[in-house]
């Protein structure tokens, strides 16, 4: 299963709910973020270590979180971000359904079914080379789309109903209710971060204020500032940079700030948007 969308619009939960409505729901599911382990960890980290097998290493051995996950789900989160040569040796575990852990020498049999999850554009990454066609196409024979935030907007009165309950659960106290001018106010927000932007809103708003009811004046100060109307372009120079800007401001967003990706997204070179943030004064990472 081949879990797409944007950043913070729960494919996690979807993929915890997809292992627990299957025969492999009394199983391990293991989820590993492949965005956020160094490579040089990774390989370690997925396919486990024979003792040994480098500097540091336990002198027992590790398993790996493909192993960990036999007889169950493997959920690979942000996999547009793995490296090359783990590629293909996880496209082997695929098709092999066997593992090799690092410096061993030795296959262990492996049973398991894999998800896996990315906000990235992996066609494109196919196409120019940082993706391998044979694991895209391998991972890919259910791909499922979760639809950001913003055009879900009518399902905000159960979300918000769904978070808040959850909230009280972990405190242990009674679910807060929201009225209809904060359900009116939520529905105006862009929401980048999604899911995970609204859960992280509701609960500061309930850590926040007292009462049993979340309010617009509850909510407000949670939100982002509206963006300030820009001032009219007096020449089409300006009209054009103003343009430009917001349309690299759209494309940092959606990348979460990797100029990379933001510029592959808007066809043009990392240097030539390196560029123009620093013309325009705006940031981004290199990760």
């Amino acid at each position: 299963v081949l879990l797409l969308g944007e950043t913070g619009t729960g494919k996690e939960l979807l993929a915890h709910a997809i292992h627990a409505e299957s025969a492999r729901t009394g199983k391990p599911f293991v989820a590993i973020n492949v965005a956020a382990i160094p490579d040089s960890l990774l390989e370690a980290e997925l396919f486990g270590a024979a003792a040994g097998a480098y500097t540091g290493a336990d002198r027992k051995g590790r398993l790996g979180k493909i192993q960990l996950a036999d007889g169950g789900t493997l959920f690979l989160d942000e996999i547009g971000d793995m490296p090359l040569n783990l590629q293909a040796k996880l496209l082997r575990v695929l098709q092999e359904k066997e593992v090799e852990p690092l410096g061993s020498n030795r296959v262990c049999p492996v049973d398991l079914r894999v998800i896996a999850a990315t906000s990235a554009d992996l066609p494109r990454r196919v196409a120019d080379g940082s993706f391998r066609a044979d694991l895209y196409y391998r991972l890919n024979v259910l791909p499922l789309t979760l639809p950001p935030l913003r055009q879900r907007l009518d399902d905000l009165p159960s979300l918000c109903e769904f978070i808040l309950a959850r909230l009280a659960e972990k405190t242990g106290s009674l679910p807060r209710d929201i009225d209809s001018a904060a359900l009116a106010l939520l529905r105006e927000q862009r929401w980048p971060g999604n899911l995970r932007q609204l859960r992280n809103t509701l609960e500061q708003a309930v850590a926040m204020t007292d009462g049993d009811t979340l309010g617009a004046a509850e909510l407000r100060p949670f939100l982002p500032d509206p963006t300030p109307a820009a001032p009219p372009a007096r020449t089409l120079a300006d009209a054009v940079a103003a343009t430009e800007r917001q349309m690299i401001q759209a494309a940092l967003v959606e990348q979460q700030g990797r100029v990379v990706d933001a510029a592959r997204q808007l066809g043009v070179s990392r240097a030539t948007l390196y560029k123009k943030l620093a013309q325009y004064g705006l940031g981004g990472h290199e990760g």
